[in-house]
């Protein structure tokens, strides 16, 4: 070994042996199918959040009344503010949906009973951190619709029994939305929210690296489960490999279809139609349907029985142990609120 070697292996210790045993570790057949794969995606996209989020911050400023201009300066002068600006946005959605895919994927292959209800619980807060994410994220642009949208999201919160009103006023910044509300929003989005979600992923990392990763039972998709494949270079190249991907769509999307900007906001003109960003459409039209308490209420209900459902799912197995009962159940849940979302993006009131 050459002294340059020598003097790094003595001040970087690493063991190359166990490295190479961790990089050998066999990974569950199953992964080589493309929709196994979708948890490391959302981070690919959160890694990209970052960096884009970075540059953005050097140039926006979350003040009431210079927050639109600041946003329309990286838009249309600062030099490639209009892409990476598109590809924050882009990602985001992607990064959304990711989730969501992945979501579905768990739910539908029961990898949320035991012994992973904790993890199960734990993707949940990651699912509901993101969509806070989103929602803050776009509400800094202060455009008519990101204002109002975040009047009604104060509205709701405040309809929360008990706590609402307490929750509303925290997180506005005061009892109406004011000029301390995009502060608050703007520290949510690039402290509050970043760290929480890192924690959530470290832990949720962890807790699939303690009890493995869920084995299935698959018939006619040429995948053989009592076979195993090295972590390196297999699936490590599948990783990569989708990141190219996700980099060209992304790239793709940014520029055919660039972020746009809205009228600034006004609080003294009511739009006439109001919407929030699309994974929020379908809680948009309950609200309309139901009102806002039933709304509030209902929603809040829903959100407890889908962190709780592990626990849920057992009691129900014991009287139908086939599990059919569970996934009828999330099919109708998942078919009412893509009813929802279409009937919200197609609705003109």
């Amino acid at each position: 070994m050459s002294r340059f070697g020598k003097f790094i292996k003595e001040r970087v210790p690493v063991d190359i042996d166990s490295l190479k045993e961790f990089g050998s570790e066999p990974v569950p057949n199953h992964l080589k199918l493309w929709w196994f794969c979708l948890g490391g995606t959302p981070a690919y996209l959160f890694i990209i959040q970052i960096i884009t989020g970075i540059l953005l911050t050097f140039y926006y400023i979350p003040n009431p009344e210079m927050a639109y201009e600041s946003v329309q300066f990286i838009t249309e002068q600062v030099p490639l503010g209009w892409f990476f600006r598109s590809l924050h946005k882009w990602s985001a959605n992607l990064m959304i949906v990711a989730v969501i895919l992945h979501v579905m994927r768990v739910f539908f292959t029961g990898a949320y009973r035991k012994p992973r209800e904790l993890n199960w619980m734990i993707g949940s807060v990651i699912l509901f951190v993101v969509l806070f994410f989103g929602f803050t994220g776009y509400s800094l642009v202060y455009e008519q619709l990101s204002y109002w949208g975040a009047t009604v999201a104060g509205n709701l919160t405040s309809s929360v029994p008990l706590i609402g009103p307490y929750l509303a006023e925290f997180l506005q910044g005061g009892p109406t939305i004011s000029d301390n509300t995009l502060t608050r929003y703007f520290i949510f989005h690039i402290g509050v929210l970043p760290t929480a979600l890192i924690f959530l992923l470290v832990l949720h990392i962890v807790m699939i690296r303690l009890h493995g990763v869920s084995e299935f039972t698959m018939k006619n998709t040429g995948h053989d489960q009592s076979k195993t494949f090295p972590f390196f270079p297999h699936h490590f190249l599948t990783e990569i490999l989708i990141g190219v991907v996700l980099m060209i769509v992304l790239t793709s999307l940014a520029c055919i279809f660039p972020a746009e900007l809205a009228d600034k906001a006004n609080p003294l003109i009511t739009p006439d139609h109001i919407k929030p960003e699309w994974y929020f459409y379908f809680t948009f039209r309950w609200l309309k349907i139901t009102g806002l308490t039933v709304a509030v209420l209902s929603l809040g209900f829903g959100f407890f029985m889908f962190m709780m459902w592990p626990f849920i799912d057992g009691v129900i197995r014991k009287k139908w142990p086939s599990g059919r009962f569970s996934t009828v159940i999330g099919a109708l849940v998942v078919i009412l609120i893509l009813v929802l979302t279409i009937w919200e993006a197609v609705a003109t009131h």
